[in-house]
């Protein structure tokens, strides 16, 4: 039996997707189960125990300096006959019948492609990536296993070494894609002062980069204040470079407070405890699946009308219960 798992999505919809994988494999112990991503998302995979192979591709707008695209289409049309050649018996489509995956999977000619086609009022995205796996006879009522993820060892000479205070290591993640996910620098500063008067050593992660750059806005204009601000009080920077880094930094914590996003399900996948914020998503789809956590949305579901002491609550809740 051979399985091809496509999701090309954003980071942390493949998160979501590896409690198919564990059914899968619980379900089918001798198949042969892959997953094709791209490859900025394909850390995420890194270590799963329960895929023999992933497969992946550059995406044209992710294009290295030392890339060109021809270069790049060339590559892609070479790992797209290599996967028609090993003829899958099924290729699953969790994200669902999106028309570049539809397309990617009718070119690798497979014994049969099932689409994910529903995504039913108040489910989890992990419950809804489920469902593609119902006509292969899984069925199961239980509670889907908790999200996965685990951290490249040689991502650790990234990273530079922490300071063995004795400190409690807090991840704070200040950058979110959408505007109204974003907390304020002023927060928090405020924050960080308190966590520091109680102990507690924060390990601030930031998307490096200009915010004006379109295709991946970054800030290290807002982290630059925030670090300013706060002056020698127990913080270290952690503006990662790449998707290993970030997955590395994020599981020396031991709790994360950051808003939805790749990010918080990146964490989620790591098991840590997680104060999130959500501003006008969807927090019954796309809370964290697994750890315990706490959630925090404002009527006026905009991130920065969330107070200092509504996290530092919320954290002691969680952090101390």
């Amino acid at each position: 039996m051979r399985i091809l798992v496509i999701r090309k999505d954003n980071i942390g919809d493949l998160v979501c997707t590896t409690p198919l994988f564990a059914r899968l494999r619980a379900h089918w112990p001798e198949a042969r189960i892959s997953a094709l991503v791209t490859r900025y998302n394909l850390p995420v995979l890194t270590g799963n125990p329960h895929l023999d192979t992933v497969y992946s591709y550059q995406k044209a707008k992710h294009r290295g300096p030392d890339e060109s695209w021809l270069g790049i289409y060339a590559q892609r049309a070479t790992l797209f006959l290599t996967l028609r050649r090993l003829r899958f018996d099924w290729i699953l489509l969790p994200g669902g019948p999106h028309p570049s995956a539809l397309r990617a999977a009718q070119l690798l000619n497979p014994g049969q492609v099932i689409v994910r086609t529903q995504t039913p009022p108040g489910a989890h995205e992990v419950e809804c990536v489920l469902q593609v796996a119902r006509p292969l006879g899984i069925t199961e009522t239980a509670p889907p296993p908790p999200t996965r993820v685990l951290p490249d060892p040689r991502a650790q000479t990234l990273l530079s070494p922490l300071p063995r205070d004795g400190r409690r290591r807090i991840g704070l993640h200040i950058s979110a894609r959408k505007p109204a996910q974003r907390w304020p620098a002023e927060r928090c500063i405020d924050l960080i002062r308190q966590l520091h008067a109680r102990g507690e050593r924060v390990l601030l992660f930031w998307s490096p980069g200009a915010a004006n750059n379109p295709l991946h806005p970054g800030d290290d204009d807002k982290a630059g204040q925030i670090l300013h601000a706060v002056g020698d009080l127990a913080v270290t920077p952690m503006p990662t470079q790449a998707l290993p880094e970030l997955i590395e930094g994020l599981a020396l914590c031991q709790g994360v407070i950051c808003s939805d996003g790749g990010a918080m399900h990146l964490a989620a996948g790591l098991g840590k405890p997680i104060v999130c914020f959500f501003g006008n998503s969807d927090a019954q789809r796309w809370h964290p699946w697994g750890p315990p956590y706490r959630l925090l949305q404002p009527a006026s579901q905009r991130v920065d009308d969330i107070a200092t002491q509504e996290v530092l609550a919320a954290f002691d809740g969680l952090m101390n219960p």
